[in-house]
């Protein structure tokens, strides 16, 4: 497309070059009545006599040879690191020599997919899916998370300061070297696949006796939404590999599937969920205790649920696949 300031589109074009092929104008006198210089009348009426009308759209600026581009060996050899070591343009660039910004141009000509689309253990791109209807699959994980230390822990204050509020927090337990064991808690969290919506608790242990009671209460929330619950996707922890475990999801007629080993992008989204909520939640702000972070917790889980927008939905909260949830009744 010509120019916004482009004296011709490629219908002046045309006139011009039938004035002067067809009618036998001057060159002079065709520059004249379209308001155009001599040279530019006579490419679009040597284009007009060569190639017909179809002459008449631009073609590309570029040059036919390319004496400064990268050696073909040179972009294979980017291209072969690439595939074997699923490396970024800058570590590429410093093993082979070359400036980050060519190793760039380089995969973007191959059409090499972006890193975050690619399976870094196999190199294959990922397949993203997302069942049809709320409760078809609930991914369900649990995210060991250690407690913060009465007056804030080394994220805030550094090891020092945070060494110091560790030893001054009574718990009852030391280790072999005396210092106070602060312990951790154990995120239990059930994601549905295609809403998000989830259901979130902290608990002292991930025992499958845990894991159980976990789920009635996560179930019983999910039904109370209008989710009717059909699979549950879990990893190979022991408390999932359990009778308890099996035996609690068949008498809900509930299938139980589970990832591959060492495969947890399977579970992807709660994977995605558990970096949100460390990110925006357990390690959003200084935290004085870790009876503090809990207590901004429920507020977070209801927040998430309910107004933030998620990517994968548009920029739309959870609740808005949800239509029994309160407010989104239809």
């Amino acid at each position: 497309m010509p120019h916004a300031n482009a004296p011709l589109t490629e219908l002046g074009r045309l006139r011009l070059a039938r004035c002067v092929v067809d009618e036998h104008w001057p060159l002079r006198r065709a520059a004249e009545r379209f308001q155009v210089s001599v040279t530019t009348a006579h490419r679009w009426a040597h284009r007009y006599r060569h190639h017909d009308p179809a002459g008449m759209t631009d073609h590309s600026s570029r040059p036919h040879p390319s004496p400064h581009r990268t050696p073909t060996r040179t972009e294979h050899r980017i291209i072969k690191v690439r595939l074997q070591r699923r490396w970024g343009p800058a570590r590429i660039g410093y093993l082979l020599g070359q400036h980050p910004s060519t190793v760039h141009r380089v995969l973007t000509r191959y059409r090499m997919a972006r890193l975050a689309h690619v399976d870094r253990a196999t190199g294959q791109p990922i397949r993203r899916y997302e069942h049809p209807a709320p409760g078809d699959l609930i991914h369900v994980d649990i995210k060991k998370l250690g407690n913060i230390p009465d007056g804030g822990g080394h994220r805030v204050h550094g090891r020092q300061v945070g060494g110091h509020n560790s030893q001054r927090t009574p718990t009852g337990k030391r280790n072999a070297h005396g210092n106070p064991l602060l312990g951790y808690g154990f995120l239990h969290n059930a994601v549905d696949d295609h809403s998000r919506l989830a259901y979130t608790e902290i608990l002292t242990d991930e025992t499958k006796e845990s894991a159980r009671d976990f789920w009635h209460r996560a179930q019983t929330f999910f039904t109370a939404n209008g989710i009717t619950v059909r699979r549950v996707l879990t990893d190979n922890g022991s408390c999932y590999r359990s009778r308890l475990w099996r035996d609690t999801l068949a008498k809900g007629g509930i299938d139980h599937k589970r990832t591959r080993p060492y495969r947890p992008q399977t579970n992807g989204k709660v994977e995605r969920f558990n970096r949100t909520l460390l990110e925006e939640w357990a390690y959003a702000r200084p935290y004085a205790s870790e009876t503090e972070r809990r207590d901004a917790f429920p507020g977070w889980l209801h927040f998430y649920n309910h107004h933030r927008g998620h990517t994968a939905l548009g920029g739309r909260p959870p609740a808005s696949r949800v239509p029994n949830l309160t407010g989104q009744y239809n």
